[in-house]
């Protein structure tokens, strides 16, 4: 199939809509995704680990946060797999019904002091299901947007899918906002629970959205002329390994670079600072409308740049404000905790925005779905333990931040290097289907 035969079989108006669908469900899946961290953060230290010193807490809660990364590769592979060989719809919706229900059981649970160590214990199987279907669902859905969209304009396509990453921050952090509005002894007795157990009625209208949603003409284009991989999970690392080095470094700053300047930004002002967590869940707030608007124009410049070198940019801005996104929390000025959750959400996100596109399209469609789940999940894997990483460091080095910025920096020349060499691997469908 060639690039022209797509365009005159998609419409713009079709790609919106499908990428509009994508968007809520990964919203949902994103939404779901970043309670758990905000929950590390302020709850499950101190109401599911009560046996630990706060800091042991922390470190465990962080830890268990961090396991739902280590799943996501295997979720890929699972879920590649089913999208690669059996279409990337069904696949799509088996991934929003898992996250959505271990979601809202995470709500329910019992806590440490009710049932012990058991509770800890089913947090981590829980986080486990999360990482599993996190695993498929935002390459499913980028591709589907992709694949669904005129080749001229897949950078918009694939922004539009990344707006659900701030719509979630609103979303999870707003609920959270809201229930810690109540007192301390409601919050930790029943008010953390409501922002899970809204993920019940969110998977009804998501799962009611996603249904609709058309499979991939260009799958549809793969099954007609050349049929499906039977493994293209070890089609990738036999074919591709390079391709899949490259993809995970670029998108190592768009993941790590996000839980960096969001999930231990709020730790480390609320647990290392004590500032109070309502400053700094609010900032991310503020930041995360920021984040909707570079969001979609990072995406626009991709179309023009290509979405290597807008990610090159990203990291070289991220590089830049590492130190000071540190030094204006260090103030604990609430007004300075507003910028610099401003400064590293928006640095961050101009990498994130371009990162969809980037990774469709530096793989062949039959191999596609694996291969941009692998890469965007290796790098989540090392991702979810950075803010354990930072907060070990803090410990060690008597909760001296440039410890934390150092990391930020180093995520920063790696997704600069992939930026480099992603924008050179970049392939089209034109020259993959028909080869």
């Amino acid at each position: 199939m060639s690039d022209d035969s797509n365009d005159s079989t998609i419409s713009g108006a079709d790609a919106g809509k499908i990428a509009r669908a994508a968007l809520v469900g990964t919203a949902l899946e994103w939404y779901d995704y970043y309670l758990f961290g905000l929950a590390a953060a302020i709850v499950f230290n101190r109401l599911f680990f009560t046996d630990l010193d706060p800091t042991a807490g922390l470190l465990a809660a962080f830890a268990t946060f961090g396991v739902g990364f280590a799943a996501r590769p295997l979720g890929a592979i699972i879920f590649g797999y089913i999208g690669d060989r059996y279409g990337r719809r069904p696949a799509l919706l088996a991934t929003i019904v898992m996250i959505g229900i271990a979601t809202g059981l995470i709500g329910l649970l019992p806590e440490f002091g009710t049932i012990g160590l058991t509770a800890p214990i089913l947090l981590t199987v829980l986080r486990l299901v999360q990482g599993l279907a996190v695993g498929g669902e935002w390459s499913g859905a980028v591709t589907m947007a992709i694949e669904h969209a005129p080749m001229k304009t897949r950078g918009r396509y694939a922004a539009l899918v990344q707006v659900s990453s701030p719509i979630a921050t609103l979303m999870s952090s707003g609920a959270f906002a809201l229930v810690l509005l109540l007192p301390s002894e409601a919050f930790d007795a029943w008010g953390w629970r409501v922002p899970f157990l809204l993920a019940f009625p969110l998977l009804v209208i998501a799962l009611w959205i996603r249904i609709k949603i058309e499979e991939s003409p260009i799958y549809k284009d793969l099954l007609a002329h050349k049929g499906t991989t039977r493994t293209p999970v070890r089609g990738v690392f036999r074919h591709a390994p390079g391709r899949l080095v490259v993809a995970t470094m670029a998108a190592l700053l768009g993941v790590g670079g996000f839980y960096m300047v969001t999930i231990f930004f709020i730790s480390y002002g609320t647990n290392t600072l004590d500032i109070n967590r309502d400053v700094m869940v609010n900032a991310t707030l503020v930041a995360a409308l920021f984040q909707i608007v570079v969001t979609l124009l990072a995406g626009r410049l991709s179309e023009r740049l290509g979405p290597g070198k807008v990610m090159v940019w990203g990291a070289l801005f991220v590089g830049v404000v590492a130190f000071p996104f540190f030094w204006l929390i260090d103030t604990a000025d609430p007004l300075m905790i507003v910028i610099a959750a401003c400064l590293g959400i928006v640095t961050v996100t101009v990498a994130y925005a371009v990162t969809g596109a980037l990774l469709t399209e530096m793989f062949p469609p039959q191999l596609r779905y694996s291969g941009v789940a692998l890469s965007y999940n290796i790098a989540g894997a090392i991702s979810g333990f950075l803010p354990l990483l930072a907060t070990a460091i803090l410990a060690a080095n008597h909760n001296q931040a440039w410890g934390p910025a150092l990391i930020l920096v180093s995520i920063a020349l790696i997704g600069a290097i992939g930026g480099i060499f992603g924008e050179r691997l970049r392939v089209t469908d034109r020259h993959i289907v028909g080869s």
